[in-house]
């Protein structure tokens, strides 16, 4: 699943050909994605200014000028396809099937944006003026917000028995976050993942809001992580697997200046942790 850095590079991509632009044109070429898409989406969609593309979380969110937010997730292997008019430096993988293509949108610019999904477990709805999506409901604060502090995390981890690398997984915690960059933000913090949230100290829990914020933004100037299905909307790879530390390097020595560990893979929740056991603690 793509996550905050890759979200937000695709968001950054769509903003110049989506955000104060009108859509003259909207087609759904099927009914559903993961889920039912909204009876009228084509109805509300046509016509329609996007007055701001922001993100939320793992999602995007275009604001209409009519009222009410277009929403959307990539899910495993959606992708934002722009093509036409201003979009040079822009490309369409060959791969990437014409069939795959769901939900099209055309802009007064001549613009055309595309959101195909291979796997359907994407997801397209709207948000109605004046209501709040059940997906969006329970977030907690984004990790570029102020509100995402040390004080927070330490109120928010206190007394937790949890390991620190589930706490951080946790949405009703912080947003956006998932498995690559937590990894990679506790190996920076020198915290071992299976160490309960609560045992955490102040300085520690201080240094790691830093090292999550440091690690999302080198992962976004990079253009995200792709491992299989990321692409950035001009087409191309995002390319911060290749600064990985812990991720998907088990085996390989630790990176740390002076550690001799080695990296080792566990499973935590059902998902693979990668952590060096000799300096992170």
């Amino acid at each position: 699943m793509p996550e905050l850095p890759e979200v937000e590079t695709v968001r950054r991509g769509l903003l110049p050909h989506l955000e104060g632009q009108r859509i003259v044109r909207a087609e759904a070429r099927r009914p559903d994605l993961r889920w039912p898409l909204p009876p009228d989406l084509v109805q509300v969609l046509t016509g329609a200014m996007v007055t701001t593309l922001r993100r939320r979380s793992k999602y995007l969110l275009a604001d209409l000028d009519r009222g009410g937010t277009l929403l959307m997730h990539l899910g495993m292997s959606g992708r934002m396809l722009v093509e036409g008019a201003g979009t040079a430096g822009f490309h369409r993988d060959p791969a990437i099937l014409p069939r795959h293509d769901h939900v099209v949108l055309e802009t007064g610019a001549g613009t055309t944006i595309t959101f195909n999904d291979a796997r359907r477990f994407g997801m397209v709805d709207l948000i109605r003026e004046g209501e709040t999506h059940p997906l969006l409901a329970r977030l907690g604060p984004e990790p570029f917000d102020d509100a995402f502090s040390p004080a927070y995390l330490a109120a928010a981890f206190a007394g937790r028995r949890v390991p620190v690398k589930q706490a951080l997984l946790d949405q009703g915690i912080v947003a956006g976050l998932g498995n690559i960059y937590v990894s990679e933000a506790l190996w920076r913090a020198g915290i071992d993942p299976r160490r309960a949230a609560g045992r955490i100290g102040a300085a520690r829990i201080a240094a790691l809001v830093g090292h999550v914020r440091d690690v999302l933004r080198d992962a976004i100037a990079a253009g995200g992580s792709s491992l299989r299905d990321h692409r950035q909307a001009t087409g191309e790879l995002g390319y911060f697997q290749h600064s990985f530390r812990v991720y998907d390097r088990v085996g390989a020595p630790c990176p740390r200046p002076g550690c001799a560990g080695t990296i080792r893979r566990i499973v935590q929740s059902g998902r693979s942790s990668f952590f060096c056991p000799t300096c992170q603690r």
